[in-house]
């Protein structure tokens, strides 16, 4: 028999939504079900069925309690409708409901299967704020490189503006058409849609990976941009703390006609390096030197190896990485990235 006592606490919120049985749609709290001894003898507890966690109505409304949970006698996950019968199942042996497998319509249910989505904060309630760090530096100095290694081996999560932008004029989003429209134009997409995206995709992954450590990659390279970062969080919010990459144009400028080699963007090459440089020297420099001002700049000497940067990067962001990614040891990519192994030879 399990021992109930060792389970950590069920904090997890479900929301279930599109199904064709609508009284089942709605948000899943934590199942206050008193312990007791389920049909295949497991005795369950607060926020438990059957040894896995489960879920009652937050409406309070089902006949059953709790309505999402697992059956050991039959290995699934299932969904319940209000009269406490079976309305959608999972033959599976998740420890979670599945949020990515298409659930049965049983006998009681009505197609379409429901989609499901595991909330790690109540979403009734306003959503934790980020954890953010704003990260800048000139053309070719890393930034990419040590966000890529800090969102493996940290647990941070890497967000790039541009990134965004196109992720939401591929799926179509509310602002798709104004996205495709000042890129086709070959302007600079309106800073409260950039920022706004960033704020909601920010929320999207607290709500649902628990996590709300932020890299911000190139972010905000403009006073328009860091104008538009007040206006979105509030002016009173402190801003975040931002890490510099400094690095000597002449070093950047090897760097990049090196990488030119693989690289395959069409930028790389000593023109348009001066131009970047340039840009960013005009429109970013004044919010590094405005962040240093207020003693929230961190400078890292990027001309270093990459071992010796990493360790600087880590150091700065070990207040807020969580534990278990802070004695993670190092992937193969990390050390590839790192210089410690070489890169694999092209197999093509």
């Amino acid at each position: 028999m399990e021992e109930t006592n060792e389970l950590r606490a069920n904090t997890l919120f479900i929301e279930v939504s599109g199904a064709g049985l609508h009284e089942v749609d709605g948000l899943f709290i934590p199942s206050t079900a008193p312990p007791t001894e389920s049909e295949s003898g497991t005795v369950s507890s607060l926020g438990y069925w059957n040894g896995r966690m489960a879920w009652d109505r937050a409406d309070g409304k089902s006949a059953r309690s709790p309505a999402l949970s697992y059956s050991n006698s039959y290995q699934s996950w299932r969904i319940c409708r209000l009269d406490g019968h079976l309305a959608y199942d999972m033959t599976c042996e998740d420890q979670m409901p599945p949020v990515d497998k298409e659930w049965h319509v049983y006998k009681k249910g009505v197609a379409p299967a429901p989609k499901v989505v595991i909330h790690h904060f109540d979403p009734r309630l306003p959503c934790p704020a980020p954890n953010v760090v704003f990260v800048l530096g000139g053309p070719g100095a890393g930034k990419g490189t040590m966000c890529e290694l800090a969102e493996s081996q940290l647990g941070w999560t890497h967000l790039s503006t541009g990134d965004l932008l196109r992720s939401e004029r591929e799926k179509g989003g509310p602002v798709a058409a104004t996205i495709e429209a000042f890129m086709t134009a070959g302007k600079l997409v309106p800073n409260e849609i950039t920022v706004t995206l960033l704020r909601d995709e920010m929320e999207r992954i607290t709500r649902t990976t628990g996590k709300n450590n932020f890299l911000l990659d190139g972010f905000p390279r403009s006073p328009e941009n860091l104008q538009a970062w007040r206006e979105i969080f509030g002016r009173d919010t402190e801003l975040p703390k931002m890490l510099y990459f400094e690095c000597p144009y002449s070093v950047l400028e090897k760097r990049i006609l090196a990488r030119a080699k693989y690289s395959g963007r069409n930028d790389d090459n000593v023109e348009s390096i001066k131009l970047r440089f340039d840009t960013f020297k005009a429109e970013t420099l004044p919010i590094v030197e405005l962040f240093k001002g207020s003693g929230k700049c961190v400078e890292v000497d990027t001309s270093q190896d990459r071992q010796s940067v990493y360790a600087l990067v880590e150091s700065n962001l070990a207040e807020f990485t969580d534990r278990e990614f802070a004695i993670k040891p190092l992937t193969e990519r990390a050390e590839i990235l790192l210089g410690l192994r070489p890169y694999p030879k092209d197999q093509s």
